[in-house]
């Protein structure tokens, strides 16, 4: 079973953009360059204070490595002064239907 991490951030207001591009940045190379990272989603409200992420891993050891990569510890540095709050959960995929097409 994939493992899923879901991430809930509150921005600084002034660092909406500079954290959207960090994040961006962060997330693809994450897809990229990890092959146990499945998928790696950014979602954000219109004024960018509030800003979700979707990954799926291979597994827990997947996403333990991704915390160990040079893009992970590059995002992390980079922006932590422009979170306000965040809140991290770890689940298990469960169901994933995919839409067929018509």
């Amino acid at each position: 079973m994939s493992f899923v991490i879901a991430v809930d951030f509150d921005i600084t207001p002034g660092a909406e953009a500079a954290f959207l591009d960090l994040v961006s940045v962060n997330a693809a190379d994450s897809v990229r360059l990890e092959p146990g990272c499945q998928r790696f989603d950014v979602t954000a409200t219109a004024d960018g204070r509030s800003v979700f992420l979707y990954e799926i891993y291979d597994d827990e050891a997947a996403f333990r490595a991704h915390l160990e990569t040079a893009h992970y510890l590059a995002f992390d540095r980079a922006s932590a002064a422009m979170i306000a709050a965040k809140s991290v959960r770890q689940l298990a995929l469960k169901a994933s239907p995919e839409k067929q097409p018509a």
